[in-house]
């Protein structure tokens, strides 16, 4: 993996990831394939808005179908037919949402299936092998997600537990890829910083990752019902200690106001399901804020999605007719609302980017949140 910054605004960069299946521009965000599919699309239809990564789950391709079986195809790639860039999430994310199936240790984490309900044991160690056989362009080292509130102690054992289990990763890692007879493909491993809302244990934190080295860094735990007042603070901790030179992800937060104000912290990375998933229960993004594809003022309303969209969905659908697939049940409507959705959150990371690069993204900045309402609007 390759990363260089082309140009800076203030705090905000513009880079370019590089990995064994892509050239990715950064700012990115990368659509969530949690089965190794975004729901309801193809993969041309992520080609056809040149996304060049997306997410995907281990833990849930752990349970089904099974590393082994991805690991026979050829990897991720061979085996979901998505050529470009991947990247994997530990599992880290399931300690939080699902705390009633699983239980932590110093030396790891015993989940049930939300399946069948057996029991699976992930070590550092592996989390780390797993993920390294379904051959992902990144993965990410296993942590301890806690949720919000949790108390100062339970945050400060959890950012412990995360550094030694970083460690447990990165020497994992080190030793499948000096074994790698193809390493010149191997998954690049990023750690993750922890630290709840505590600007002192978030600094602390993200100090200590960067000491044990790897190649980007993640930052973790956050938007899991904290608000934004102490979100805000807690990654402007992070960022002075990550390394100017390594990619920044921050992970599962990806309203596109939020994406605006991360990238003018300096930020290049992002992930997360709210997009795709709100468009499935027909609520989509526009240039100006948030449509319920649903409401009854949309039953005559033929004008498309978002007037100022050029996505297939826009320059074909209306808005009455969208309603009207959403309100029989059709599953075309996920669809139509999804492409939509992801086609915005491009165009939004591109339009970014461009400004970076121009050196007028400060007031790109202030146009976005003049137009832009973070809430349901008529249209």
């Amino acid at each position: 993996m390759f990363f260089e910054i082309n140009r800076t605004d203030d705090t905000a960069r513009a880079g370019t990831l590089k990995t064994a299946h892509a050239e990715i521009p950064t700012p990115v965000f990368m659509p969530v394939g949690t089965r190794g599919t975004v729901k309801t699309l193809e993969t041309r239809d992520l080609t056809a808005e040149d996304y060049r990564i997306i997410l995907n789950n281990m833990y849930h391709l752990f349970l089904r179908p099974g590393v082994e079986l991805i690991e026979e195809a050829g990897g991720l790639h061979n085996f979901t037919g998505w050529n470009r860039a991947i990247l994997t999430d530990s599992g880290g994310f399931q300690i939080f949402s699902m705390t009633d199936l699983t239980k932590v240790t110093e030396e790891g984490v015993r989940f049930q299936s939300h399946l069948d309900g057996s029991y699976h044991f992930f070590s550092p160690e592996r989390a780390t092998e797993v993920q390294y056989r379904m051959r992902p362009d990144i993965f990410m080292a296993f942590d301890e997600c806690l949720g919000y509130p949790s108390t100062s102690s339970d945050i400060a054992r959890s950012v412990e537990l995360t550094l030694n289990w970083a460690r447990r990763c990165k020497d994992e890692w080190l030793r499948r890829a000096e074994a790698d007879n193809s390493a010149e493909s191997s998954p690049a491993l990023f750690g993750i910083v922890q630290g709840g809302v505590d600007a002192e244990l978030r600094k602390f934190s993200a100090g200590k990752t960067v000491e044990i080295g790897f190649p980007g860094y993640a930052i973790g735990g956050l938007s899991v019902g904290e608000p934004k007042s102490l979100m805000w603070p807690a990654i402007d901790a992070c960022i002075p200690e990550l390394s100017h030179e390594r990619p920044r992800y921050l992970m599962g937060v990806g309203t596109p106001a939020d994406i605006v104000e991360a990238v003018a912290r300096g930020v290049d990375m992002f992930d997360c399901v709210l997009p795709t998933r709100n468009a499935r229960k027909a609520t989509v993004f526009t240039s100006r804020g948030k449509l319920s594809l649903k409401a009854a003022y949309f039953a005559k309303d033929e004008s498309p999605i978002d007037p100022e969209c050029d996505c297939y969905t826009c320059q074909n659908y209306s808005r009455a007719f969208l309603r009207h697939l959403f309100s029989v049940g059709e599953i075309t409507a996920m669809r139509l609302a999804t492409i939509h959705t992801l086609h915005y959150y491009k165009t939004l990371l591109d339009q970014i980017r461009l400004s970076i690069l121009a050196g007028n993204f400060t007031q790109f900045r202030e146009d976005f949140h003049a137009k832009f309402r973070d809430e349901l609007i008529r249209g």
